[in-house]
């Protein structure tokens, strides 16, 4: 399948996109800047699609993430600490942002004549954000069925929807990710703080997948704690 993988610059974004190229046909990577203060991860999407000889798109759609007001992402709200399934990472919700971003992925997939559209949910996500859910993903597929009815048939392609973050490091150190070129802080600072939801689960993610962890943290140990402190 001609895919197009929306990327992050993040480690689940990044494996996939390396996944689709060794399994598929990769033709592009997308990237959206919405104002998220983590921007910087969009430099890493671009060495990403370098490193694959692929073709990088940037979409800028801050106005709209301007207009979905209230995320730790987008506004003037603190980043919380801890692990990534607590329920004060919440704040980092920004509204029907996976929506907005798969229809632009349509679109463009639909004007390029690729075959597919590749996205990084994965099973850890569920907990926190309902456009990451398998239901949603299967609902999204209808509506984009009957928006190119006629047009183009563009399939969503989700291969760790029902895996976890261990599962996608797994995956990405079978494919050759370089993983210290993949970018997950929410904080956005010069190096990962460790102590971010994506921080402790992506720490957490290559101790189960028992795969050495190149990310250099500001607080690297800091994981145990969340750990500890939620019973894990």
């Amino acid at each position: 399948m001609k895919t197009i993988v929306i990327c992050s610059g993040g480690l689940d974004s990044v494996s996939l996109a390396y996944k689709v190229a060794q399994e598929n046909t990769l033709t592009a990577l997308l990237s959206f800047d919405y104002g998220q203060r983590h921007v910087k991860e969009v430099e890493y999407a671009a060495a990403s699609a370098t490193r694959l000889g692929v073709p990088h798109r940037i979409v800028d759609i801050r106005q709209i993430g301007a207009a979905l007001s209230g995320s730790a992402l987008t506004d003037d709200v603190a980043v919380p600490d801890g692990h990534y399934a607590e329920e004060t990472m919440k704040v980092t919700i920004v509204p029907n942002r996976n929506a907005i971003m798969l229809a632009v992925a349509f679109g463009m997939a639909a004007a390029q004549k690729a075959n597919a559209v590749a996205a990084a949910m994965h099973g850890g996500d569920h907990f926190i954000y309902p456009d990451c859910r398998p239901g949603f993903m299967n609902a999204f597929q209808a509506m984009q069925d009957a928006a190119l009815d006629g047009v183009a048939q563009v399939r969503l392609h989700t291969p760790y929807i029902d895996g976890s973050k261990a599962d996608i490091v797994a995956d990405g150190a079978r494919h050759g990710v370089p993983f210290a070129e993949t970018w997950s802080c929410y904080k956005g600072g010069q190096i990962h703080c460790g102590r971010c939801g994506t921080c402790v689960e992506r720490r957490e993610a290559f101790y189960l997948a028992d795969v050495a962890d190149p990310t250099e943290y500001d607080d690297p140990d800091y994981w145990l704690a969340a750990l500890a402190e939620r019973g894990a």
